[in-house]
């Protein structure tokens, strides 16, 4: 049965090849992009299935008015990609705090705009499936992307804690953690600096890398429309889906030294609990 999708950032990159597949699939679409001219080829070619819009969403009155657009249109939303989103190279001291902002303002407040424009009808509906795009750099930052990395790192907390709030209503959630798929994300899309020179064995190694890697990324963009697809497409869905092999990769050496390191520190962290213990063995939202 074909569902009712709403992608933000859909112009290009993999919202793009996420957009195309949608479509391709019979499935409705409202597209959104900060230019929706860039839509006007889905829009020649689909008719009827898309509605293409304006979206900022940085600007929560717009993120409303996306939600209503897709209600007016096909009358529900059943998924919800959050996929708008850029990522900056640069050392945390030579990052403004207006580029800091900018970064946090679309990579983590533009989720929380339209994630909570979109709560509302699906829990009316008692339906939808919200897929977040994270990042594999929301399970561990790298040097450059102190900006990008605080803002990924807090989609994932908001929505493992959106997952608890809203699964009992009958919505869905999962985030969506992609490595380096061949799109411009690293090329057009990002500010890269190297830096001063003391950073030059840490900003400056990935600024080079990021340079070197667009267009050599081990992630084919079609194939990860698909599988976004695959998971929308589930009754029970994965809180969390790592994109790419180079992500999977990442991910198990992340999750390994963060388990080394807190069995090594067990003895002193437990330490710090009253001796007669206390408080509840079990929180209850487990």
């Amino acid at each position: 049965m074909p569902k009712v999708w709403l992608i933000t950032g859909s112009s290009r990159g993999l919202g793009r090849a996420l957009a195309e597949a949608v479509l391709a699939e019979g499935h409705k679409l409202v597209a959104t992009a900060r230019n929706p001219a860039q839509l006007a080829d889905l829009v020649g070619r689909h008719g009827d299935r898309i509605r293409a819009i304006s979206l900022d969403v940085t600007d929560e009155r717009a993120a409303g008015d996306a939600i209503e657009a897709a209600v007016d249109a096909f009358g529900r939303l059943d998924v919800l990609v959050n996929n708008a989103g850029y990522g900056d190279v640069g050392s945390i001291e030579d990052t403004s705090l207006a580029e800091f902002r900018a970064q946090i303002e679309t990579n983590l407040f533009g989720v929380i705009n339209v994630t909570k424009a979109a709560i509302p009808l699906m829990r009316e509906q008692r339906s939808g499936h919200i897929l977040q795009i994270s990042s594999i750099g929301g399970r561990g930052g790298a040097p450059g992307r102190g900006a990008y990395a605080a803002a990924k790192c807090g989609v994932v907390g908001f929505s493992e804690v959106l997952a608890k709030e809203v699964g009992p209503l009958g919505v869905k959630v999962t985030i969506i953690e992609p490595g380096g798929f061949r799109t411009d994300f690293a090329g057009a899309s990002t500010t890269i600096r190297d830096g001063r020179p003391e950073y030059a064995a840490t900003v400056g190694a990935m600024a080079r890398f990021q340079r070197d890697f667009n267009g050599a990324q081990p992630g084919d963009p079609a194939k990860a429309a698909a599988a976004i697809i695959h998971v929308a497409s589930l009754d029970a869905p994965p809180l969390r889906l790592l994109l790419g092999s180079d992500a999977v990769r990442g991910a198990e050496e992340i999750e390994a030294a963060r388990i080394e390191a807190d069995r090594k520190w067990r003895d002193l962290s437990v330490s710090t609990d009253f001796e007669a213990g206390g408080g509840p063995k079990v929180y209850p939202w487990e």
